[in-house]
């Protein structure tokens, strides 16, 4: 339970420090099919990998429940996972409708709805994974709200190191790049025809302390029913 704590901490800490890390998210050689090893410690959602591609996987992730903020506007996807992570920090330690107190998960992500400009603020949606013994009755909370996922596929991309503002587009641009031409970007393109621009999340799993083999993702979500 010390060693828990401490993750919390350090993850809290990590996020208020991530923008003043100048260190490049694409050098630590993180490989594709990499389980994130923090998910041997805490409870992540659980996934079947169903098909591995030159930079990128697709999983099924199994129905899952995660507490999320209302949506955050800011030029900093750093900045907003920290101001969404103290939301939901506060909430897994008892600021909730129940007053009940809840395990740390992982990963951390944000859905990222970007902007129509350099200096425009996008759209940042902060989410925890719910546990599983929580989910049938897990408490909601002031300005935070549950969402319920049925089954769902999901392109991955992992990269390394610690994330910065600077990269994040580019590495979401790296993964639309290496499904195009496969049937998958067909079934992403046509679940985010509504985007105004291709909505996407980012995955933190990482402490701070954990500077080598460092595992982020971007995600991509589709349906395959829209085929």
């Amino acid at each position: 339970m010390a060693a828990l704590n401490l993750f919390k901490l350090s993850f809290l800490l990590n996020l208020l420090s991530g923008s003043n890390l100048n260190l490049s998210p694409a050098n630590n050689g993180v490989r594709v099919a990499e389980f994130p090893p923090t998910c041997n410690r805490i409870e992540c959602p659980t996934y079947d990998v169903v098909h591995t591609g030159n930079g990128f996987e697709i999983r099924r992730y199994n129905s899952s429940v995660w507490i999320s903020t209302q949506p955050i506007d800011d030029i900093s996807l750093v900045s907003a996972t920290r101001t969404g992570f103290f939301k939901l920090f506060e909430y897994i330690q008892g600021k909730n409708d129940n007053q009940q107190k809840i395990e740390m998960t992982g990963p951390v992500i944000s859905e990222v709805k970007p902007s129509d400009g350099p200096f425009c603020a996008s759209s940042f949606t902060v989410s925890f994974y719910v546990p599983k013994e929580n989910q049938k009755n897990a408490p909601t909370a002031k300005g935070l709200h549950l969402q319920r996922w049925g089954p769902t596929y999901i392109g991955v991309r992992q990269f390394g190191g610690f994330v910065a503002d600077v990269d994040v587009g580019k590495e979401a641009a790296a993964l639309y790049a290496s499904v195009a031409g496969t049937p998958w970007a067909d079934a992403i393109d046509k679940s985010h025809a509504g985007d105004v621009s291709t909505n996407y999340i980012v995955a933190q799993y990482n402490s701070p302390f954990e500077f080598r083999n460092r595992v982020n993702e971007i995600w991509f979500t589709f349906d395959l029913d829209r085929q």
